[in-house]
């Protein structure tokens, strides 16, 4: 039985499973392993970990914890409670309207964020005005639609993730601060905040920041350095606000304490760091990676639902799933047809019935005729039961959306 359990239980004999810690998004830990001495778990509590999952099948058990089985019914329930929330944002135009220069507007910020790493690495100044224009770009792009830019979010390589990655987290940075009507030119300071938030990573040696296997402690400690130098360059960049330094400064801080550098705790995190914390671990768990294999948008959903009140803002990440959606855009879902579709649009008015591709039949276990189904309009005859799984069915998502 896989089993979660506090960090307290942890013994000698015990086999993880799952050190349930992906909220960091850095391989400096084994995931999977037999506990043999005390010192692993001392190491284990040093991570920050809080809670995670025991195999009582291939090690000692506990009368403490919750079977997984438990954990995901649980999830699922908090799910729902948020899927009956109406959403909080709507679209001004259709997505297909907003694509193209949603399109422009991303392949612009890719480039932005590389030619920014190119001119630190340089010694050079960072050109504020360029990076505030474009995010004055995406507010426009998320004010009329916000789901073609989060769109093109699902659409990544993996060595690129580092610039994709800030591009990612500024949108999810915008569609979120729309959502909970902040100001524009706060939303403008936070967008900027996340495009430049991992700048520092250019002071990290290579041989560290793209290691395919596990880091030491040595560079594991070296990787969030980046925060600080971060942070550092920005505030002595002329330009650049206070808010916006905090922001690339808070996205690896968590609630408990257990987050870096600083190991801030509750209010002490400004709430503009505590969405870009949200924003940050969702992406990082959703993209593919070449030590990580992303997870599908739902069920990352539920994973921020799992380690809110701990490490998350409970509040905020119910706010967050409110923008985005229980089945993000991007999102492949089992309709109770039988049929698979791919999340094309969120709905305005009910998210559990967004708009969706339709492109295979489970029953068949073929691909089927290309088909776009609004699921709240009165005729649809089609319902979603779940979030898929893209490498079961071999799918490849982005050559849906």
């Amino acid at each position: 039985m896989i089993k979660r359990i506090p960090i307290s239980q942890l013994r000698v004999g015990m086999y993880i499973s799952d050190l349930n810690r992906d909220w960091i998004p850095h391989n400096n830990a084994r995931k999977k392993g037999q506990i043999k001495n005390e010192a692993i778990i001392e190491k284990i509590k040093s991570l920050g970990v809080t809670d995670l999952y025991i195999d009582t099948m291939k090690g000692d058990d506990t009368q403490d914890g919750i079977p997984a089985n438990e954990v995901d019914q649980q999830n699922e329930q908090d799910l729902a409670e948020v899927a009956a929330l109406k959403p909080l944002t709507k679209p001004a135009i259709s997505i297909k309207d907003e694509m193209i220069r949603a399109s422009q507007i991303h392949k612009e910020a890719t480039g932005l964020v590389s030619n920014v790493m190119d001119d630190i690495k340089l010694g050079k100044q960072i050109d504020v005005s360029s990076v505030e224009e474009l995010a004055d770009d995406m507010l426009d792009s998320i004010f009329r639609n916000h789901n073609a830019l989060s769109c093109l979010g699902r659409i990544r390589e993996k060595d690129q993730y580092l610039m994709e990655h800030s591009v990612n987290l500024s949108v999810l940075m915008s569609v979120f601060g729309r959502s909970i009507q902040l100001d524009r030119n706060i939303m403008q300071q936070t967008i900027v905040g996340a495009l430049l938030h991992d700048i520092g990573k250019i002071l990290v040696p290579d041989e560290i920041l793209h290691k395919p296997d596990r880091l030491n402690e040595a560079e594991f400690s070296a990787m969030k350095q980046h925060v600080t130098h971060s942070e550092e360059i920005l505030k002595n960049t002329e330009g650049i606000s206070e808010l916006t330094a905090i922001v690339a400064g808070q996205h690896h801080e968590r609630m408990d304490g257990s987050g870096y550098p600083n190991g801030l705790k509750g209010e002490e995190i400004s709430p503009y760091g505590r969405m870009v914390a949200i924003t940050d671990v969702y992406d990082a768990i959703t993209a593919d990676r070449c030590y990580h294999k992303g997870m599908h948008p739902t069920l990352a959903i539920k994973k921020l639902l799992e380690w809110s009140g701990t490490h998350l803002d409970r509040s905020l990440v119910e706010h967050f799933i409110r923008c985005v959606g229980i089945y993000p855009v991007g999102s492949l879902v089992l309709l109770e047809s039988g049929r698979l579709g791919v999340v094309i649009e969120s709905n305005e008015f009910d998210q559990r019935l967004p708009v969706v591709r339709v492109m295979y039949h489970t029953k068949f276990r073929s691909f089927i005729k290309l088909q776009v189904i609004d699921l709240a309009k009165p005729g649809a005859q089609d319902r979603i039961i779940k979030a898929a799984d893209p490498d079961f069915y071999k799918i490849t998502v982005k050559d849906f959306l």
